[in-house]
């Protein structure tokens, strides 16, 4: 009989939940290509269709509660709630009162894109910020609405106009750089960031990099940044996310 392969197996995984949207097809991937082999993601769906302010507003009333109560039966150790746009809907603290409802349902912490994304361009120590997104005016006022509420310095932001959300994960790497050179390239930022978590920005960002000087924070980086933040704050001693 052939001897079972046992290289990389967790004993004991650590359990993270994913809240995203239904039509969202690049947070997942880009998680499981980064995340340690420790924490094991397992994810529920909130329907949504049109990326606008009405989608977003009904996909938080109607369907985000039904699928925290879902992703509970997993009895994850804590959960994302995977949307940079929706958190922002409300001002800079929507985020973390959509966080504090989600883990009332849940039982465990809830870690939410855009207060991830505030955390990361605090680290970074970003003041003056370059923003790209792939929403349409609404949505990327909104953005722009919640960082100067964080104190940052938006001087220059521009969206793809994009408002249906599985088109926003067809949108090529090399297509988001491009776009993002031609609009940001001689803007006075101390940092980038590239917002929505079905934005294929973090595959863009070695083409990104080589286009523009300033650091580049990402919906997804930055909520990688805070799972693994949050898996050592549950269990200490965890290893450290890979670097890619």
């Amino acid at each position: 009989m052939k001897e079972r392969d046992t290289k990389g197996v967790v004993d004991s995984p650590m359990r993270a939940g994913l809240l995203v949207p239904s039509s969202n097809t690049v947070m997942e991937v880009d998680l499981y290509r980064n995340l340690p082999e420790h924490i094991h993601l397992h994810t529920a769906r909130m329907y949504l269709e049109e990326t606008t302010r009405k989608a977003e507003e009904r996909m938080m009333e109607d369907f985000a509660p039904e699928a925290a109560a879902s992703v509970k039966t997993t009895n994850p150790h804590f959960v994302v709630f995977g949307c940079t746009s929706a958190g922002s809907l409300g001002g800079h603290k929507y985020d973390q009162e959509i966080c504090r409802r989600l883990s009332e349902i849940t039982g465990v912490p809830t870690i939410g894109v855009f207060s991830s994304v505030r955390e990361a361009l605090r680290r970074v120590k970003a003041h003056s910020l370059g923003v790209i997104t792939p929403y349409v005016d609404d949505l990327t006022n909104s953005i722009r609405k919640g960082l100067e509420e964080d104190g940052f310095e938006v001087v220059a932001i521009h969206g793809m106009g994009i408002d249906v959300n599985f088109e926003i994960a067809m949108v090529p790497p090399k297509e988001i750089a491009a776009f993002s050179a031609d609009k940001l390239k001689g803007v006075r930022a101390d940092t980038i960031f590239m917002s929505c978590t079905n934005f294929r920005s973090m595959e863009a960002l070695p083409l990104l990099k080589e286009q523009l000087e300033p650091p580049i924070v990402t919906s997804n980086t930055a909520t990688l940044e805070a799972i693994l933040a949050m898996a050592k704050q549950i269990l200490p001693g965890q290893p450290e996310l890979a670097q890619g």
